[in-house]
């Protein structure tokens, strides 16, 4: 994309309708705030659910029928079974553009490197002799990963997804994209190769909601190795349909975060460069005409400079159709603020799935704020950067979900298993008052199991 200068060269497109949301001189709750502020008023949850639940119910009665109607129905393929032969995968990875190769190899490795970092280290805590509690950090069994199809082709969210898992150790690893006509009814050639680079030979071209059912139920077969067994945990970006599944499934299997359509906020003051921020909030409407930029700025001449560059850059860049209807959406907008203080608060208000700090002494911003998937600090940290190559993970929560949620990492395939080991001095020491409690409860049976235990000379 062709960034152009601070002074932004004249144009002769129509102007994007980027509205304006004006929060000076008014003191909002935090309630006020979360209304205040853009969000998508395309389709809601409620729309998607009933669909979203006929699919499970359908995948769920019907296995592999459902699954190839589906691909017919949805993406135009025909289907007899929807895993990708270990060849496909191999010939992929050989015919795989060396640039991009040696971009994924980087992204792996940067991935890998902070993942391991990740992983929390087991404890003992003894609370007294012979009284130890232990917490031990155990991978889940197996996992289902979800790799959108769409307007784009994400290898990058392969490596987000796989990287995490296998750091954490999860054992048996199944990966899903949807079938692509152009490709034979396979995912795309990069995906596949994506997958193949990481090891991952058990994927399938299963699309939407439907691979989303398929994960957290299965799909048997009278053929025990055509089966797609149920897995522990889903994880994976995805529009509404594939976020509001997961929401459906969670309980029957855990889940990352509802990563829907993508979203960035950026929190900029005078002192931020119009050219950088107007390109970083194209950068992310390039995804999506349903995805959020949100610019959160005290200067009114800056909300008018970055409107000006968003009218020549967007109609510069590549997907400038795609980019211009994202930008004029309802979940798009400059939200003006009385000072660094409430743009702080609407920021939390928010909780953005991506927030970049463009003021004076970022670094201090970035540390004040609560609510976001993920940080970027200053001019030289784009979102595009966590992306593909920061080393964070670029699974994070959407529609202010960051505000309880994490964005995903290796504890996500992690379980805590507590572990208590006491010897008879320690338990009796505590006894009376595991008595006490048991009785204050009225479930004396508690206590006796324990006074059992020092009756006699066992």
């Amino acid at each position: 994309m062709t960034i152009s200068s601070d002074s932004p060269a004249q144009n002769t497109d129509p102007a994007i309708s980027y509205r304006t949301i004006d929060l000076r001189g008014q003191r909002l709750s935090l309630a006020g705030l979360r209304a205040a502020v853009p969000r998508a008023r395309h389709q809601t949850v409620a729309d998607a659910e009933q669909k979203v639940t006929d699919i499970i119910t359908a995948v769920r009665s019907r296995g592999f029928a459902a699954l190839s109607e589906f691909a017919r129905a949805f993406d135009g393929v025909e289907q007899e079974h929807p895993r990708v032969p270990g060849d496909a995968l191999r010939a992929a990875l050989e015919n795989l553009d060396p640039g991009v190769r040696a971009a994924l190899e980087e992204s792996i490795s940067r991935a890998r490197r902070f993942a391991d970092g990740q992983r929390p280290a087991n404890i003992d805590v003894e609370l007294g002799e012979g009284a130890v509690v232990s917490q031990n950090w155990v991978p889940v069994s197996r996992v289902g990963l979800y790799v959108p199809g769409g307007l784009a082709v994400y290898p990058s969210s392969v490596v987000m997804n796989v990287v995490p898992a296998l750091a954490a150790g999860v054992a048996s690893i199944a990966l899903a994209s949807p079938p692509q006509k152009d490709f034979g009814g396979l995912p795309h050639p990069t995906i596949l190769a994506a997958a193949a680079l990481l090891g991952i030979d058990e994927v399938y071209a299963i699309g939407g909601a439907q691979a989303i059912a398929a994960f957290a139920y299965g799909v048997p077969a009278a053929d025990p190795d055509e089966a797609l067994e149920p897995v522990d945990v889903v994880t994976g970006p995805g529009n509404i349909f594939v976020s509001t599944a997961k929401r459906l499934v969670k309980g029957v299997v855990g889940i990352d975060s509802e990563a829907g359509t993508t979203e960035i906020a950026i929190l900029a003051d005078s002192s931020a460069r119009p050219s950088l921020v107007a390109a970083d909030l194209i950068s992310q409407a390039e995804h999506d005409p349903k995805a959020a930029s949100v610019l959160i700025t005290d200067s009114v001449d800056l909300a008018e400079a970055v409107r000006a560059e968003l009218d020549v850059q967007a109609g510069l860049t590549k997907h400038s159709a795609r980019v211009k209807e994202a930008l004029s959406g309802p979940q798009s907008g400059v939200v003006l603020v009385d000072d660094l203080e409430q743009g702080i608060a609407a920021c939390d208000a928010y909780a953005a799935e991506h927030l970049e700090i463009m003021t004076a002494d970022a670094p201090a911003v970035a540390a004040r704020i609560r609510n976001a998937g993920a940080i970027f600090v200053g001019d030289y940290s784009p979102v595009s950067l966590g992306d593909y190559c920061a080393g964070s993970n670029h699974v994070l929560p959407t529609s202010g979900t960051a505000a309880f949620s994490s964005g995903l990492n290796v504890t996500t395939f992690l379980r805590a298993i507590q572990v208590v080991n006491y010897s008879k001095p320690a338990l009796e020491k505590v006894s009376g008052h595991i008595v006490s409690l048991a009785g204050a409860e009225d479930l004396p049976a508690h206590g006796e199991a324990v006074t059992a235990r020092f009756a006699g000379n066992d």
